[in-house]
């Protein structure tokens, strides 16, 4: 009945706020992008927000529970250094196309190839359902246990809840809600995380665990250290690093944020997201310090926490990571409604009719999303680490094409299929069969390969010329 009531109070506190704060959008660039007037600080606090996912919330602990220093560090930095790399890129990706909504779109103005535009689309359209499944995965295996409701009925809740106010006024609600949901973690964090600390002996217990529950795994350079640098270090840098400039979450919010605002805004969303996984981190730490035996070390932070605290405690965790997990499922439903305005019929179509096709593909996404979280013996950091090479496989058109480098449409369609058909199976071959060497030869091929094949295709075209 705890874990209900959690549900249904975040259900009315997400519909609140976006019923009190935002108006029901009438017009395409209302819900998509809200009237490009998003401020810094509503900015940073939605793209920190959006950030914060399951991998955030549970990762960063596990990976510090079971990897020690070598573990947070892999995870923690290139997670809040990406952000930074993105601004430079987003700066000038509003300056050439200031009335844009898609980073398909943009690619589409620029090569004018329908091949071009869909292999985009396919990228963008993929990452947002595997993130969105991973959300629910991870929910719904957290809120399957506490409420004893079957785990398939409660990915399709969670899906429910994040579409019942993501279809009210599109953007405007996901960045209204993002507010709240993060002053939710922020306060969930404060509140838990010292208490936990206090409770399990402090800082002595958190400085016990730097080396994981295992105690071999203290530095960056030892032989442990190495090892997880090529298993894991890598290609979640390689993933992370790609990640905004891969998601047309975070295209989005440069097209919404007033032009003035994208370079702080994302600087300051960098920092605030930073201090989430940081915290969590540091739960596993202590874990590990205590000698904890988790029997989910993918959960080892809420086992922590509820074996140190009073029982209650469990329900502002749970609104902690409902607002995390949440906060990404809707900038997803909202990042894949805007791709419909890449559709030639939707230009075609009237305010209402546009935006009530984009509501479809709210719903179409969550569909596939729930069918993937379902699959038997799937985890959140298999599909982390797998989305997060998937939108490594734009990372060079995009960026060579924003550095205004002359490339040609049918060499940046093939690099970006090679990279898919060449790097990402090997990569994911590499992840289930847990064989280090093809994680990173497959993370190098998918995120190399399309710059290449790019390149040398238009120097080709050139010198023909």
């Amino acid at each position: 009945m705890l874990g209900i009531a959690v549900l249904i109070t975040y259900t009315a506190l997400m519909l609140g706020a976006t019923v009190i704060f935002t108006k029901k959008s009438q017009d395409t660039a209302g819900f998509h992008v809200a009237d490009r007037n998003i401020g810094t600080g509503v900015g940073a606090m939605s793209i920190a927000a959006t950030w914060i996912c399951a991998p955030a919330l549970f990762v960063s602990a596990e990976k510090a529970y079971t990897s020690g220093i070598p573990g947070l560090f892999w995870f923690l930095v290139p997670n809040a250094l990406c952000l930074v790399l993105f601004i430079p890129f987003a700066k000038r990706m509003r300056a050439r196309y200031p009335e844009g909504i898609t980073l398909s779109g943009f690619m589409t103005e620029i090569y004018h190839s329908p091949k071009v535009k869909g292999i985009y689309s396919f990228q963008l359209g993929a990452l947002a359902v595997l993130s969105t499944a991973v959300q629910l995965l991870a929910g719904g295996k957290m809120l399957s246990a506490v409420t004893g409701i079957s785990f398939w009925c409660m990915t399709a809740i969670l899906a429910a809840v994040a579409y019942s106010y993501s279809c009210f006024s599109g953007l405007k609600a996901s960045v209204t809600t993002d507010v709240v949901q993060l002053g939710i973690i922020l306060t969930g964090c404060a509140l838990l995380v010292p208490w936990t600390l206090g409770k399990a002996g402090g800082a002595d217990c958190v400085l016990k665990g730097l080396g994981s529950i295992v105690g071999d795994h203290t530095s960056l350079v030892s032989e442990t250290g190495r090892a997880l640098f090529l298993s894991f270090g890598l290609p979640t840098t390689i993933g992370l690093i790609s990640g905004p400039f891969g998601d047309q979450c975070f295209w989005q919010r440069v097209f919404a944020i007033h032009r003035k605002s994208l370079g702080r805004a994302f600087l300051f969303g960098a920092i605030i997201f930073a201090i989430v996984p940081m915290a969590m981190g540091v739960v596993g730490f202590a874990a590990a310090g205590k000698g904890f035996i988790a029997a989910d070390p993918s959960m080892v932070n809420m086992e922590f926490i509820m074996s140190m605290l009073p029982a209650w405690v469990l329900a502002p965790f749970m609104m902690m990571v409902l607002s995390g997990l949440l906060s990404t499922v809707d900038s997803n439903l909202c990042a894949s409604a805007s791709m419909t305005t890449d559709l030639r019929m939707a230009g075609k179509l009237e305010n209402a009719d546009a935006i009530r096709l984009s509501r479809c593909v709210m719903l179409l996404l969550l569909l596939v999303s729930i069918l993937i979280a379902n699959i038997s013996g799937l985890t959140v950091t298999h599909l982390f680490l797998f989305y997060g090479t998937l939108r490594a496989s734009t990372l060079m058109p995009t960026v060579l094409t924003l550095l205004d480098k002359r490339l040609n449409a049918d060499g940046v369609f093939v690099g970006i299929v090679a990279s898919l058909c060449i790097g990402l199976p090997i990569f994911a071959v590499g992840n289930i069969a847990n064989i280090p060497l093809l994680k990173t030869v497959g993370s190098l091929i998918t995120v190399l390969l399309s710059g290449i094949v790019a390149l040398l295709s238009s120097r080709k075209e050139a010198t023909a010329c």
